[in-house]
Formats: C-alpha cells, sequence, structure tokens
C-alpha cells in the first residue's frame, strides 16, 4: 500500500507541475522573476472572466495548489487528502469546460495549453474528456490510497 501511495503522490505532484508549467519555466530557463509574472498576467488576461465573474487565473491557481495539498497529505497519510483532490479536481473541471465552451480551441491556448495537447489530435474522443476520465481514475487511486487499514483487535489484546 505504501508503494501505492508513493506512485499516487509523484502522480499527483507530476500532474500539478504540468498545470503550472507555465509559471514555472521561466525561472527554469533563467529569466529573471518578473517574467514568470509577466507571462502569468498574459495568460490570465487572455482568457478573462470565466461564469461571468470567476477570474480564469483563480481556478488555475486554485487547482494548482489543492492538487500540491493533496499529495502532501498523502504523502503524510491524512486521509482528508481525498477531499482537497476533489476539490481540486473540480476547480481543474470547471476550468476547462468553461474555457472549452467558451470557444474551444481558441480560448483553450489561454491557461490550458498543455491540457489540449496536439499530438492527441488524431484521437476518436476529445484529448479533454480523457484527460478528465485519467483525473477520475488517479481521484480513485488516491481514495484507495488514503485509507487507513485499521487491525482488528480481538477483546482482550493489550495494545502497544
Amino acid at each position: 500500500m505504501k508503494l501505492l501511495r508513493l506512485v499516487v503522490v509523484l502522480a499527483v505532484l507530476a500532474y500539478a507541475g504540468w498545470l503550472a508549467w507555465p509559471f514555472i519555466s521561466p525561472l527554469i530557463e533563467g529569466a529573471a522573476p518578473g517574467a514568470a509574472t509577466m507571462r502569468a498576467e498574459a495568460t490570465a488576461g487572455d482568457a478573462g472572466l470565466l461564469f461571468g465573474f470567476v477570474p480564469s487565473w483563480a481556478l488555475w491557481v486554485g487547482a494548482i495548489a489543492l492538487y500540491v495539498i493533496s499529495a502532501l497529505l498523502l504523502g503524510a497519510g491524512n486521509p482528508k487528502a481525498a477531499f482537497a483532490y476533489l476539490l481540486g479536481f473540480a476547480a481543474d473541471a470547471a476550468l476547462r469546460l468553461a474555457l472549452a465552451d467558451k470557444g474551444g480551441e481558441a480560448a483553450r491556448s489561454g491557461p490550458t495549453t498543455m491540457a489540449a495537447p496536439d499530438a492527441a489530435s488524431g484521437l476518436p474522443v476529445d484529448p479533454l474528456w480523457l484527460t478528465l476520465g485519467a483525473l477520475v481514475l488517479l481521484g480513485v487511486l488516491l481514495m484507495i490510497a488514503s485509507r487507513r487499514i485499521r487491525r482488528a483487535r480481538t477483546p482482550g489484546q493489550l495494545s502497544y
């Protein structure tokens, strides 16, 4: 079970890093910290408001933060990791579906550039639904890994 927990923690952190890559890449490339903020402002300005009142960057940063929190909770063995992952998935799914409804490929060029890979364009299913399905599967694995295993004690057995 510990190996499954480690694999799921690494998978959730890898996905959160993939979502945060537009913010992280200028820092890794050696650009000044101002380049990351300029890229973030440009990306947030492209997408505009979702649902009429929520800025897209708020859902994006919220999803990244909740995925990282979920991975940290799961690594510590806390069963509340599933709840944090569920909230992160809800923010991520709302962002993806709102951007897909907003304008298809033109809207996806905003904050979810990495969420719509061009390599998957030959598939018979929309990559949006494949990504959401993979995230649901990862969530199920996270719930399985976050369960606490309690040993049954027989009456009269001392706990040390």
